[in-house]
């Protein structure tokens, strides 16, 4: 990847060896083919292919013939899904892999979105073997991540664990994944809009740790996939090819950073609710970038509701409010996401108004963490469903 460089520069801003930390990045046209190479320099002999139904059709399989071909002990282990059809990252997920996952495996490779990667860096990190990941969408910046979000026992977690060692995202596969799965991608970019505000208001705030490189490199990341939305839009080898690279690098920034403040605020903190809530009933899950997508065309309307008050954000308001002045329109974001074919608003989502008010009283509890929704919460009495209003049918 061109910009490794950059991500090097970081690393040694950092006082990291960016030679130990970094994976190796080969985002091409098929990509998946110079994995015997790779796997043949590191003197791999046993693989696991970690992947679901889906991503067994869409990449596995063929990755299987490949390495096979090349001579590896191929060991594929194939999640089966819950009653609702979803392989989700949970209890019997995981312990699925550990016990169908040889023992004497050499490295995992993490086939699929992010679901998938969360649970094979989670045994990865138990089993002391590395993973590989191998996307099969442009769905998450999460790919590089070592935070893997767990459901345990029927609760969200992030559990610190193991960042894989290289990232194939082969454009040929990527480009066939499911157009919802394209635009979950877009939504989770755009999802930095506010985090990346609520970072910079957590370190005036509260004096939490800011790195003005670290956020520069995640803000140009998200501008890039603004910049090229009808590109993206159109799921075509250029647009794919911006949208990953925009998401590797951002995962890239959390990685280096070993915290998730960059791309994870507020917006994260309404979509996780509204996830638990999905559970709690037993309801099918939502892709994580279209919730945090329509997440933060909410928090974008709310933070500029609360702009200019002076009870919010006290002595820091004008600088607070400049930083939310250069926010888009929310609007402008639901186009953007409309023309990915993406969710605008809580109910193409499935999400009630009712659940919605009440993430916006209460999800700021989910994470000790300063943002924008936290400081809003503290300051106001009233409901703040009374405060926030939308032009769009929730």
């Amino acid at each position: 990847m061109n910009d490794l460089q950059e991500m090097k520069q970081l690393a040694f801003e950092l006082e990291e060896d960016p030679d130990k930390v970094l994976p190796y990045i080969n985002i091409d046209k098929g990509s998946i083919e110079a994995l015997p190479e790779y796997l043949n320099h590191r003197g791999f002999k046993h693989v696991a292919l970690i992947a679901d139904q889906h991503t067994w059709k869409a990449a596995g399989k063929k990755i299987a013939t490949i390495l096979e071909q090349g001579g590896y002990e191929v060991a594929p282990v194939q999640i089966t899904p819950n009653t609702n059809g979803q392989v989700l990252a949970d209890e019997p997920s995981i312990v699925q892999v550990l016990v169908e996952t040889p023992p004497r495996v050499d490295v995992l490779l993490a086939i699929g979105s992010g679901t998938i990667h969360d649970i094979t860096r989670f045994c990865s990190s138990k089993m002391g073997a590395p993973f590989i990941s191998v996307p099969t969408a442009a769905s998450v910046d999460g790919f590089t991540s070592k935070g893997a979000p767990l459901i345990l026992r029927g609760f969200k977690q992030t559990i610190q664990t193991v960042s894989p060692i290289a990232v194939f995202a082969d454009i040929d596969i990527l480009k066939e994944a499911p157009l919802e799965m394209t635009a979950a991608g877009f939504g989770d970019m755009i999802a930095k809009m506010t985090s990346l505000l609520d970072w910079k208001i957590s370190h005036w705030v509260n004096d939490e740790p800011y790195n003005e490189t670290a956020a520069n490199l995640t803000r140009r990341s998200l501008y890039n996939c603004v910049d090229h939305v009808n590109e993206i839009a159109k799921a075509d080898e250029e647009g794919i090819r911006i949208l990953i690279k925009a998401l590797i690098e951002s995962g890239l920034v959390m990685l280096l950073l070993d915290f998730s403040r960059p791309a994870s605020g507020g917006e994260h903190h309404l979509s996780h609710y509204w996830e638990m809530d999905l559970l709690k009933k037993g309801a099918p899950q939502v892709l994580h970038g279209a919730k945090v997508g329509v997440a933060t065309a909410i928090l974008i309307q709310l933070y500029q509701f609360y702009a200019e008050d002076e009870s919010v954000f006290g002595a820091h308001t004008p600088r607070i409010a400049e930083e939310i002045s250069r926010l888009p329109d929310y609007v402008d974001v639901l186009d953007w996401l409309q023309l990915t074919g993406g969710a605008q608003v809580p109910s193409d989502l499935g999400i009630d108004s009712a659940l919605v008010h009440e993430s916006l009283n209460k999800a700021f509890t989910i994470r000790d963490r300063c943002t924008g929704l936290y400081l809003i919460n503290q300051a106001k009495t009233e409901d703040l469903s009374i405060s926030w209003r939308s032009d769009h049918e929730l």
